[in-house]
């Protein structure tokens, strides 16, 4: 499960908004692997749907998540 989560925060750096050039890094994806296994699971695989999910559920997200949320746009 762990690694379908990586591979989905993977795949989520090219559905990032406009305002984010460029992918997620190793820090920013570990910062919200635990919330999108938590709150976004049945998304994995799905980046649109995965990044739309986090900014769902920000209000819920752990504080280094959400500061990755909001930094690309969220």
């Amino acid at each position: 499960m762990k690694i379908s989560v990586l591979a989905a925060l993977l795949l989520t750096a090219t559905a990032l908004p406009a305002a984010a050039q460029s992918g997620p890094s190793a820090q920013e994806q570990m910062a919200c692997r635990g919330d999108a296994s938590k709150f976004c699971a049945e998304h994995i695989g799905k980046p649109p749907q995965m990044n739309a999910c986090l900014r769902e559920n920000k209000s819920k997200l752990s504080d280094s998540c959400r500061k990755v949320v909001e930094a690309r746009g969220g």
